[in-house]
């Protein structure tokens, strides 16, 4: 996978405000800008070998470049496949 990373779209019941008010689907037509990191590659290769190692881990929620991501969906769950240059940020 090289410097790529597999994000699960976060839903709307977890874009929640912070006050508990649930934005529904049908607020907004724009692709998903959130999500869950489950998987990543090994790092970008640079052009004398060296492997730079990625800069986030399975778990993290990050926010994304909503232009970037390939869209793929495996049993009923969207999956976005993109660049750890199209990152962001971690949200904490």
């Amino acid at each position: 996978m090289g410097d790529r990373v597999v994000v699960k779209v976060l839903t709307s019941k977890e874009t929640a405000t912070s006050s508990g008010i649930i934005i529904p689907d049908t607020a907004s037509k724009e692709k998903p800008e959130q999500g869950t990191v489950v998987a990543v590659g090994s790092g970008r290769v640079t052009d004398t070998g060296t492997v730079l190692p990625m800069s986030v881990k399975v778990g993290d929620k990050i926010l994304f470049s909503k232009y970037g991501p390939d869209e793929v969906t495996i049993d009923d769950e969207e999956y976005f496949i993109l660049s750890e240059s199209s990152i962001l940020a971690i949200i904490t």
